[in-house]
């Protein structure tokens, strides 16, 4: 199976930025939606971000509008995750995923998925 792989997590102080890449190796994945998940300890996986196939249209948590921003650049292969004004509550385990069924917000609809990346705010 596919892996994506992501990089670019960290140990930061509250208000930090970090930026996140998901590496995705093959072409096919050029025509997936991709999306950024979370996984705090202890807590459910947590929908953070998402952009279409073309980059066209992105979604955002709620809690993350303003903040964060996702990109990606087919050339590279790559998505990134812009983080700005981190806090303390978003240390988790960072998820790229990739779904070719579209642009989505649920991580059921995503069919692969990186390993993670951890993400570490302090206050």
């Amino acid at each position: 199976q596919v892996q994506l792989v992501e990089s670019g997590g960290g140990s930061v102080q509250a208000g930090d930025s970090l930026r996140l890449t998901c590496a995705y190796p093959e072409r096919t994945f050029r025509l997936a939606a991709m999306g950024w998940f979370r996984q705090a300890p202890g807590k459910e996986l947590e929908f953070v971000a998402a952009i279409n196939w073309s980059g066209t249209v992105v979604d955002y948590a709620n809690s993350v509008k303003d903040r964060f921003t996702i990109s990606r650049n087919d050339v590279k292969n790559t998505v990134l995750l812009q983080m700005n004004s981190l806090k303390p509550e978003e240390t988790a385990v960072y998820y790229c995923a990739a779904a070719f069924a579209g642009i989505a917000s649920t991580p059921d609809k995503y069919e692969s998925w990186g390993q993670g990346t951890q993400v570490t705010v302090s206050s």
